[in-house]
């Protein structure tokens, strides 16, 4: 007997650990299963469900049919809702082109950027001007162009231009999303082709419409790695709700599926990423190119607007193309 309380000891204390790992696993797995932060847990219960949206537009078209794909709203000072989005026209090529609406539904197209121009944002000024970016080929690089006034971004008359050079890749760099605009300098997110095969984020800091500075974002791509997506990290854009940043950003669950692309809400301050379990009302389960404004909806209440890509890979009948939709705060 004696001989044998030894080992009962050892698996006592062989037990004990056991569980205590158990139950350090089970509060990582808590924590993890909570919000990132009380902003992704807000934007989660504005743009989860479209169904439970105050108004909603499936494969959004401008008054002549061109699709909107990847469209960005802003609202201008006097109401009017501003729409800058690209379409594949059939010369192969994307076509940027910015419209405005007087409903979130109806859309008339005033100016087309030309060939060559795809995934365009848009930011205001401060001043009563735009500054506008998008991606630009050959050798897909991020263009950036200012506007004095509303009337000017509807002509396309810009005053400024700049086309950055590829620092990062040189492959390409794209899909910028302004994230503001202080005076002569503009900040930009966007992405670039690490190794000329994946996309990776960046960060970039335009002055002066002189001077370029782009650096990768990896920390941004940790956060959508760590939901388990192994393609590219892509579109991305931020948003204020209740005094805090959210970043909405795309993640492609396995390289060249377009059926696996999901969005997530990123907290920059906590690092982590929540994915939206979105719903349609046809079930649709893939979601790109993602973007959220704070605007005045057309009944003169406060909302939160969302605009995703619906990959035809993933949509449900009727629901492939540019959604739009919005809840009131």
């Amino acid at each position: 007997m004696t001989a044998r309380q030894p080992r009962t000891a050892l698996l006592v204390a062989a037990l004990a650990l056991a569980l205590a790992a158990a139950l350090v696993v089970a509060q990582l797995a808590r924590a993890d299963a909570a919000p990132a932060s009380a902003g992704t847990a807000r934007l989660a219960a504005l743009a989860e469900d479209v169904t439970a949206a105050d108004g909603h537009r499936y494969d959004a078209r401008d008054h002549t049919g061109r699709t909107m794909d990847a469209a960005q709203i802003e609202q201008a000072q006097d109401g009017t809702y501003l729409a800058v989005y690209h379409t594949l026209l059939s010369d192969g090529r994307f076509y940027a082109a910015v419209a405005t609406s007087a409903d979130l539904r109806h859309w008339q197209r005033r100016h087309d950027f030309g060939p060559g121009t795809h995934q365009a944002t848009l930011a205001h000024d401060g001043r009563g001007g735009y500054v506008l970016a998008y991606e630009k080929d050959p050798r897909n690089h991020i263009a950036v162009r200012a506007y004095r006034s509303l009337r000017a971004l509807l002509d396309g008359h810009a005053h400024r231009s700049f086309d950055a050079p590829l620092t990062l890749s040189r492959c390409a760099e794209g899909t910028p999303s302004i994230t503001a605009v202080r005076g002569a300098t503009v900040h930009l997110t966007g992405h670039y082709r690490a190794g000329c095969d994946t996309d990776r984020q960046l960060r970039a800091t335009l002055t002066g419409f002189r001077h370029w500075h782009a650096e990768p974002d990896r920390r941004l791509d940790r956060a959508v790695q760590s939901r388990g997506n192994g393609g590219n990290i892509g579109d991305r854009a931020p948003v204020e709700l209740g005094g805090r940043r959210v970043v909405l950003v795309e993640g492609q669950g396995r390289p060249g599926d377009f059926g696996s692309w999901g969005t997530y809400a990123y907290d920059p301050v906590s690092g982590r990423a929540d994915r939206l379990a979105i719903r349609t009302h046809g079930g649709s389960h893939a979601f790109a190119n993602p973007s959220a404004t704070l605007l005045t909806d057309p009944r003169g209440q406060p909302a939160l607007l969302v605009s995703l890509f619906v990959p035809t890979e993933g949509s449900a009948p009727g629901e492939a193309g540019q959604l739009l939709y919005w809840r009131e705060l």
